[in-house]
């Protein structure tokens, strides 16, 4: 499929620069994939909108301050976005310039840094060296949210990028779906006879990374990580069984639900997921999703072409510039049952 195939217009002005507050009073679009109707809701009706006996299921990973400013022990400013782990003192990272490998960073007086070597799609393996605190604590001291560059500015409370439920660290950035719950909601959804669940997927570049081929077919997805436990595998598996309704929450819990059946059932799961769901794609697990607005020609608007069906995803995302939703990370969102 053709990349350009899943562009569409958005006016630059509904990019929401600020998150809304409270939290749930995002707006809402629902769309029903039978009735191929629209309606707009706000976000504190998601309660009354989801039936007893659905499962929801979360995203419960938590942004860690990858973003780093160093400088080149020869002089000169570095940015470095790390992106994964690969050991207890390395990760693999973007650099802002790009940088050779042997090349030594200062981060701090405590932290320091040297590339070791770089990979086919640009990335820099680094190596820390960390004294008086663990890696950890230090990146924590040091480090600043990713903030999607489309944000001019990062909010004040570092929590407003962070989903109430976070509990698990390791995102480069948020499950943005997640980030409109507030305790009092899911209180609700509770109350209602919702069945809530959480996984864990730690978002990196397989979630963000731009689709800079002409070809779909020709896009390398870069692996994520992510874990779903027995219990919960069990007990989304016996409501599927049932005939419950399974409501992922963002299209990383998606990607997670759907990789962890791929072979028709259900299954626990810890391991990379480099699976990338175009039209044509049979969901297995997943019924219904509530996502953001994306990107054009990004994964994941062909993630939600592939759910929908591309004109009808095309229909939705029209149908909500017009209602003028706002879009992106700290934008609106919409349920697709």
């Amino acid at each position: 499929m053709r990349t350009a195939d899943f562009n569409y217009d958005l006016p630059a002005e509904l990019i929401a620069q600020h998150p809304r507050e409270p939290r749930d009073s995002a707006r809402l679009l629902v769309y029903g994939r039978k009735t191929d109707a629209i309606r707009h809701e706000q976000f504190t009706s998601l309660p009354e909108i989801l039936s007893a006996g659905d499962v929801l299921v979360l995203n419960d990973s938590r942004v860690i301050p990858a973003r780093l400013h160093a400088h080149k022990t020869t002089g000169g400013a570095v940015e470095l976005l790390l992106v994964k782990r690969t050991g207890p003192a390395s990760w693999q990272a973007m650099t802002r310039p790009g940088l050779r490998a042997g090349v030594a960073l200062v981060v701090s007086d405590e932290l320091s840094a040297v590339v070791q070597q770089v990979s086919p799609d640009g990335l820099r393996q680094v190596t820390f060296n960390c004294s008086g605190m663990a890696l950890e604590q230090a990146i924590e001291r040091l480090g600043e949210l990713p903030i999607p560059p489309y944000i001019k500015e990062a909010p004040g409370d570092r929590n407003r990028y962070q989903t109430v439920y976070a509990t698990d660290p390791g995102s480069i950035a948020a499950p943005t779906a997640g980030l409109h719950f507030t305790k009092n909601v899911l209180d609700d959804l509770e109350r209602h006879g919702v069945q809530i669940e959480r996984l864990t997927l730690h978002v990196g570049m397989g979630t963000f990374q731009p689709v800079k081929t002409d070809s779909l077919d020709r896009h390398r997805m870069h692996e994520e990580w992510f874990r779903l436990n027995q219990t919960t595998a069990r007990r989304i598996a016996e409501a599927r069984a049932q005939g419950r309704r399974i409501v992922a929450i963002g299209t990383t819990t998606v990607r997670a639900l759907e990789t962890a059946s791929a072979d028709g059932e259900l299954r626990p799961y810890a391991g990379e997921t480099t699976l990338f769901i175009k039209p044509g794609y049979r969901f297995r697990t997943v019924d219904a999703m509530l996502t953001n607005f994306h990107l054009p020609r990004s994964t994941l608007f062909v993630l939600v072409s592939a759910f929908l069906g591309m004109d009808q995803a095309r229909r939705v995302y029209e149908e909500a510039v017009r209602h003028r939703y706002r879009f992106y990370s700290f934008g609106d969102c919409c349920l697709y049952l």
